[in-house]
Parts: C-alpha cells; structure tokens; sequence
C-alpha cells in the first residue's frame, strides 16, 4: 500500500513545511488547503490518513472528519490544532479522531502517530480485500484458502469429486480440515441444497447411523473419523452402502485405513467400497507458503467476531509462524489467530533452550509482557494510565506492546 497522507492546512506556509518533512521521510502528500479541497480525494478505501487542522475557514477539522467516518468509517483521520485545550481534545477523540496532536508538534511524535495510523490501514484494507476475495469464485476457491500448488491440487481433486455421485474418503492429519472439505465437496455438488449430515463415528450406533442416514436423504452424509467405528456398525455400514439410497456417502480418517484393514482392524470390503475415490489433504507443513495468508484470514475472522480491530501482523510474526511445523495443522493455527486477535500474541511459540527450559532472554521476554498486561488489566485497557503506572514514555509503551502483540482494546470492560 502507498504511504500516503492527505494534509489539510489552510496555513500555505504550515501546509508547504510539513508536507516536505513528510516526503523527506519516504510518504506520498496530498496537500490541501480546505474542507472543500480535502473532501473530494476522500473516497471509500483511501489507501492512506488524513492529517488535518481543526480551525479551518468555512468547514473546519471536525466537519472533515465527519465526512471522513461518512465515507469510510475506518479512515484514521489525525487532528492538529495550534490551541491545545482538553475539551477539544476530548471531542475529537469522542468523535472517532485517530490522534489529536497540538501545533507545535515534535516531528518525531507526529511520524510515529502517522506511522500506527498508516499501520491500522493498511490492516484494514488488506483484511477488506481477504473478504472481498472470499466471495469470488465457487465453494472451493471461497473456502479452501491457499495459493500454493498443493492447495491448487487439493481445490481440483474437490471439485473431481463432485461432479460424481460415488463415495468419497478424505484422508489428513488432525486438523487439517476433513469436514470442511466434506463441506466443500457437498456444496459443489448438485445435492446443495439438500441435507448436510454430519456425524461422529467414534461410539456412533447402529440406530443413531439409521437416523443419520434418513436425515441425509436427497444430500451428503459424511462419517467423521470412520477408522473408530464399532465392527458392527462397519458391517451395517457396508450393507446400506450395496443398497445404494438417494444420498451419498463421504467418509473422512486421520488414520491410516490402508494398514487398518490390512491388519484386520477394518471391514476391509467397506474400506474398498469407501476407497473408490479418495482425497489427500496435505499437512500444512507442506504447504507452508500458505501459511501467511491462512493466518491473515484467520486473525481477520476472530478480530471480527470479536469486534476488535484486527492487530498488526509484522514479518518477525510471520517468521515465528513458518518456524513451525505445526503438527495441529489448519486447527491450531486457527486457534493462535484466535489468541493473536485477542491480544495473547504468539507467546505459547517462544523459542527454547536444547534442555526444554526458557533461556534468560525469554524469561525476560515473558516478565515483561506479564508486567504489561497486568497493567493494562488494572486499568481496564487506557494505555496511557497503565504507562504513567509503569513509568514509561507513551512511544516506549505502544513499542512494546506491538512487539509482545499485546492489544489494549481487548482489556477493556
């Protein structure tokens, strides 16, 4: 994203120096002299901020940043004013101002407010465009995330599948996904309309496969872990599956059924009747280019849920994340984006000693953050008391915040 900032001084002089020390500092300046000028580069996703003056002649500084949430809510918009007062401050932030900073301005404050704002930006409009690419294409590309090759292949293998009205046995480790692609291939079917039955085989009976079986007529009936099931029931299983009915049978199994059946632990007629088409979900350490976006979607479905804006995901995260090899696969990255998103960071991945223990400098690490969080917590989540309490310049605080990925917002009440 372009680093760009929209500054609105009616001040020529003012407007002229402060833009060339933001160019001097590697941002693309639109400079404006009003309301009437600013207003109109104000378009839905503007990829920059606005840095603007409250005391303008005609429409002022708050009138822009009305316009400016009216277009796009999630614009940060900067106030600067050369009449510092709290009662002016306190509106503009009750009224959704970013930053509220007083003319003079210390340059290096000003970068830094500039720099988080360009930050929650650029989170914003790369999450929009995570959304906006999740409605394109069929189920497949909406809701099998990956642009590694492997993710290409498992997307074909899918919608190979579903065009036909054989049984389907997916195969992968935990977590990696079983039933949402199960889900995946039912919607790509010409069933997706009807029932979508799923069900645990593990201590499953034969009258609750009954029940199950009647509630899928018309759909998919798909078979969770179906290396678990009861003998019996595979033998009840076997002989509904040579009586074919109108619904069709999807299975899925981290186990390995090959050597299963070989060994006599399963039906091994079932095990060929499932085998007639089978899909291989790959683990997600083979796949580990995927792995930056997985967790961007991720963090972006959490922060949503809950109505957090989503936190900064800087290269040294994504470092600790492809360091990984993630033996829960596509669940537990999941369940770390769940955590980031919450302001927990990526602390339960902190690098070790050979001997298993935390060396000096992730002890540290971990004080730290524990001091940081408990501060926030006494101060339901205001960054700037719980700085004052840990006598730490407001800068310093919000830095190391960012490193610890700990998120203020989610300590408030």
């Amino acid at each position: 994203m372009t680093q760009t900032v929209l500054l609105v001084d009616d001040d020529m002089m003012v407007r002229e120096a402060l833009g060339q020390s933001l160019e001097l500092n590697g941002l693309c300046v639109i400079a404006a002299g009003s309301y009437v000028e600013a207003k109109d580069h104000l378009l839905a996703d503007f990829p920059g901020v606005v840095l603007s003056d409250i005391r303008m002649p005609g429409k002022d500084g708050f009138a822009l940043l009305s316009h400016a949430q009216a277009v796009d809510a999630e614009l940060p918009v900067i106030l600067l004013t050369g009449e510092g007062d709290v009662p002016t401050a306190v509106r503009g932030m009750s009224e959704g101002a970013f930053d509220f900073l007083e003319k003079p301005c210390d340059p290096k404050t000003l970068l830094s407010v500039i720099g988080r704002a360009l930050q929650t930006r650029r989170l914003v409009l790369e999450n929009r465009a995570l959304k906006a690419k999740a409605k394109i294409g069929d189920a497949a590309a909406r809701l099998l995330i990956g642009e590694s090759m492997l993710a290409d292949e498992l997307r074909a293998q899918v919608r190979a599948a579903a065009s036909t009205k054989a049984e389907v046995l997916i195969c992968g480790e935990p977590g990696s996904g079983t039933s949402k692609v199960a889900e995946v291939l039912h919607l790509l079917s010409g069933d997706a309309t009807r029932p979508f039955v799923k069900l645990a085989a593990s201590g499953l009976t034969g009258e609750a496969l009954l029940a199950g079986v009647a509630r899928a007529e018309g759909g998919t009936l798909f078979l969770d872990e179906v290396g678990a099931l009861d003998g019996a029931v595979q033998f009840q299983l076997l002989e509904m599956l040579e009586h074919p009915g109108n619904w069709r049978m999807v299975a899925g199994s981290y186990r390995d059924l090959d050597a299963e059946q070989a060994n006599g632990r399963f039906n091994a007629d079932l095990f060929y009747k499932l085998d007639l088409l089978r899909i291989r979900i790959p683990a997600l350490r083979e796949r580990k280019d995927d792995i930056p976006l997985l967790f961007r979607h991720y963090v972006s479905i959490s922060s949503e849920q809950a109505a957090l804006t989503p936190p900064e995901i800087g290269q040294d995260i994504i470092a600790q994340l492809m360091a990984q090899d993630w033996p829960g696969n596509a669940r537990a990255l999941m369940n770390a984006a769940m955590r980031f998103s919450m302001g927990l960071g990526l602390s339960q991945m902190d690098s070790a000693t050979d001997d298993g223990g935390l060396g000096l400098a992730e002890q540290m690490a971990q004080v730290e953050r524990s001091l940081l969080m408990d501060a926030l917590k006494r101060h339901s989540g205001a960054a700037t008391a719980a700085a004052k309490e840990l006598k730490l310049p407001r800068k310093t605080f919000y830095d190391k915040l960012t490193r610890h990925g700990i998120r203020p917002e989610a300590f408030r009440d």
